[in-house]
């Protein structure tokens, strides 16, 4: 199952984060959420719906805004759908502990998938235009950045 990894990293007793068990009801719905994560390092994490599940990039600085700034991008593990609505504070002691906001949200189109990586269209608040997700070192660096259109 795709959520496994999530799931074994945190304890739902302590924290109010998503399941996981919320089915999805628009399969075909491509949205992203870009949260603003006050963990021990501040980092934004891209999430894009795909396969049933939100995949999900660590971002150590603030995502790009125009073209020419290269971002790297940690892939981490699926998170639920529900997450997408996600806010609020982890607590001390569990995994990713800290504030979680949204700092962006929207739609996505998938312009291309190869196994090198992603180019998207972003509709977001923030980000707009076409994004690149690029596998550079295996088995999880990528980079984001904004193409020129």
């Amino acid at each position: 199952m795709a959520l496994e990894k999530y799931k074994e990293k945190r304890d739902f007793k302590k924290t109010n984060e998503p399941k996981g068990e919320v089915p999805i009801k628009k399969p075909k719905e491509t949205i992203f959420v870009v949260h603003e994560h006050h963990a021990s390092h501040l980092h934004w994490d891209l999430r894009l719906k795909m396969e049933g599940v939100l995949k999900s990039w660590a971002i150590p600085k603030e995502p790009p805004l125009e073209t020419g700034v290269k971002r790297l991008a940690i892939q981490v593990e699926d998170h639920p759908y529900d997450y997408k609505d996600f806010e609020g504070i982890i607590p001390e002691g569990q995994y990713g502990a800290g504030k979680v906001i949204i700092w962006d949200k929207g739609m996505y189109e998938l312009i291309e998938k190869t196994d090198k990586g992603l180019v998207i269209k972003i509709n977001g608040k923030k980000l707009k235009g076409i994004y690149v997700l690029f596998k550079f070192k295996p088995p999880n660096n990528w980079l984001f950045f904004k193409k020129k259109e």
